[in-house]
C-alpha cells in the first residue's frame, strides 16, 4: 500500500488543483450524464400523441391590376403625402432600394384612387379577397367541404374586426355549429407558425377532425401618414397576401398529405422590456398612428432565435452536433478560454429551410447568424423580391417556391422559421410523405422559371440604422 504525504505549506496548492480537476472534467461528466439522464427519462415517459398532416396549402395570388412597382410606389406617396419633406420621400425611395423588393408586389386598389379611400369597405375588401382567395383553392385542392372542418384559426395582426376574420370564414363557407374558432391578433410576423402549433395541439384533443388556419395582414387600413422614419419602414415593406393551410389527425389521410407536423416549437421573449418595445404600435408627435420599428431589431431578434434553437435543436440535430453542443455549452459556462458560442449546424438535420423574410438587413443576419448558405436562403430570398413582405404567410410563399423548384422530395425535412413583434420566434419541422410536384394552384407556376433572378449585392448600409446583432 502506498501512502501520499502532503506537507502542509503544499496543502492549498493541492486542493487547487483537485478543484481544477473537478471543475474542468469532472463536473462537466457529470453534467453530460445528468443531461442525458433527463432526456432519455423524458423520451421514454412522454404519452404517445396523434400525428398531424398537413394535407396542402394555398397562397393567395392578388390580380394583375394590383401590381406595383417601386416608381409607381413612389409616385403615389409623392401624391399622397403631401405633408412630407423631400428628405424624408428620398428615405423612402432609399428604403424601397435596399429592401430587396422587387418591381411587381402588390398593394390594395384603394391607393390607386385620386384620394385614398381607406374606409372600412376597402379594408375588409382587402382581407376578404386575400382570406377568401386562399380558402378557395384550398378546399379546391384537397377537395375537403367546408361542413367537415372542425377547427378554424385565422390570424391577422392589425385588422380586427366584429364579427371576427374567423366568423366570417364560418359564415362564407357555412361550417357546423360545433366548430372550434379562434382569431389571433397582434402577434406580428410569427403568429402564422403560432397558429400551426395551436393547430396541432387542438388536434391531439379533437378526434378525426380537420384544421384550417389562415394567415393574412391587411395594408389597406393601416398605412401611416406621418414622417417618423421608424414607422415609414413599415409602408415601404408590407405588402398584399394570405395563405391557407389545412391539417388533419385522420390516419386515413396519411397517403393524401404532403407533409407530417414533427414539431412545433414557440420562443416568447416579452419579459424583455427590449423584446417587449422592439415592434410596437404607437402614435407619433402628431398624434398620427403607426407600427414603430426599434433600432435595436437585429440584436432583439437574433437573441430571441436563438432561445428557439436551444429548444429546437435537441430534438432535430444528430447526435454529433449534440454533443458539440453541450460540450461547448459546458466550456463557456466555465468561462475556459473565453469560447465563442457553437452554433450547430442544423442543415445536419435538415433538407430546407424557408425563413420570414422581413427585409434585406433581415435576411443578411439570418444568414450569417445560422451560417446558411446562399442556396439555403434562396426561397425566402425570392419571395421577398417576387412577393414583398407579406407578414405572417411570407413562410408559405417560400415553401411554394420550394416546392414549385421540385425540390421536396419524400422523407425530406422541412424548416420554417418566423419571428416578429412580442418578440416571439416560432419554429415548425416537416417531413414530406411524399415527392411534390408543380402544382397547377402554386402562386409561382407561371414564373418560377425565371427564378431566381440576380439580386443587387448588399453592401451592408441601410437607411435606417439597426444596431447590429453582435
Amino acid at each position: 500500500m502506498f501512502r501520499i504525504t502532503i506537507a502542509s505549506n503544499d496543502l492549498p496548492k493541492f486542493m487547487a488543483n483537485r478543484l481544477s480537476l473537478f471543475t474542468n472534467f469532472i463536473a462537466p461528466v457529470l453534467l453530460c450524464l445528468t443531461l442525458a439522464i433527463l432526456l432519455l427519462s423524458k423520451i421514454f415517459k412522454s404519452k404517445p400523441s396523434r400525428k398531424v398532416f398537413l394535407l396542402d396549402f394555398a397562397c393567395y395570388k392578388p390580380p394583375a391590376s394590383q401590381m406595383w412597382s417601386k416608381e409607381l410606389t413612389m409616385e403615389r406617396a409623392r401624391h399622397h403625402f403631401t405633408n412630407l419633406s423631400e428628405e424624408a420621400l428620398l428615405f423612402m425611395e432609399k428604403i424601397l432600394e435596399k429592401s430587396g423588393i422587387g418591381p411587381s408586389t402588390y398593394l390594395p386598389d384603394a391607393f390607386r384612387s385620386e384620394l385614398p379611400n381607406e374606409c372600412m369597405e376597402e379594408v375588409r375588401k382587402e382581407s376578404e379577397m386575400a382570406i377568401f382567395g386562399a380558402v378557395d383553392d384550398i378546399l379546391a385542392k384537397t377537395g375537403v367541404k367546408g361542413k367537415d372542418i372542425g377547427i378554424v384559426i385565422v390570424n391577422c395582426c392589425i385588422f380586427n374586426t366584429v364579427p371576427s376574420l374567423s366568423a366570417m370564414i364560418i359564415n362564407r363557407y357555412k361550417l357546423g355549429d360545433k366548430v372550434v374558432s379562434y382569431n389571433l391578433s397582434g402577434m406580428g410576423c410569427s403568429a402564422g407558425l403560432a397558429a400551426i402549433g395551436l393547430a396541432k395541439q387542438l388536434l391531439q384533443v379533437h378526434r378525426n377532425s380537420y384544421a384550417l388556419v389562415v394567415s393574412t395582414e391587411n395594408i389597406t387600413g393601416n398605412r401611416y401618414l406621418g414622417k417618423d422614419r421608424s414607422m415609414i419602414l413599415i409602408n415601404c415593406l408590407f405588402r398584399v397576401g394570405g395563405a391557407a393551410v389545412l391539417l388533419s389527425n385522420k390516419p386515413s389521410d396519411r397517403h393524401a398529405a404532403k407533409y407530417q407536423l414533427i414539431h412545433a416549437v414557440h420562443t416568447n421573449t416579452a419579459a424583455s422590456d427590449l423584446s417587449y418595445n422592439c415592434i410596437s404600435s404607437v402614435e407619433d408627435a402628431e398624434g398620427l398612428v403607426g407600427v414603430a420599428i426599434t433600432k435595436s431589431l437585429m440584436p432583439v431578434a437574433i437573441k430571441t432565435i436563438e432561445a428557439n434553437l436551444t429548444t429546437l435543436g435537441p430534438l432535430v440535430l444528430p447526435i454529433s452536433e449534440k454533443i458539440l453542443f453541450i460540450a461547448n455549452y459546458i466550456a463557456r459556462h466555465f468561462n475556459l478560454e473565453k469560447i465563442k458560442p457553437y452554433v450547430p449546424d442544423f442543415m445536419k438535420a435538415i433538407d430546407h429551410i424557408v425563413t420570414h423574410v422581413g427585409g434585406q438587413p433581415v435576411l443578411d443576419e439570418v444568414e450569417r447568424n445560422l451560417k446558411l448558405s446562399k442556396l439555403d436562403m434562396e426561397a425566402s430570398r425570392m419571395t421577398l423580391y417576387r412577393f414583398g413582405n407579406t407578414s405572417s404567410s411570407s413562410v408559405w410563399y417560400g415553401l411554394a417556391y420550394t416546392e414549385a423548384k421540385g425540390r421536396i422530395k419524400k422523407g425530406d425535412r422541412v424548416w420554417q422559421i418566423a419571428f416578429g413583434s412580442g418578440f416571439k420566434c416560432n419554429s415548425l419541422i416537416m417531413k414530406a410523405m411524399r415527392d411534390v410536384d408543380l402544382e397547377e394552384k402554386n402562386p409561382w407556376s407561371d414564373e418560377i422559371d425565371g427564378f431566381p433572378v440576380a439580386l443587387m449585392s448588399s453592401d451592408g448600409t441601410f437607411p435606417f440604422d439597426f444596431k447590429p446583432s453582435k
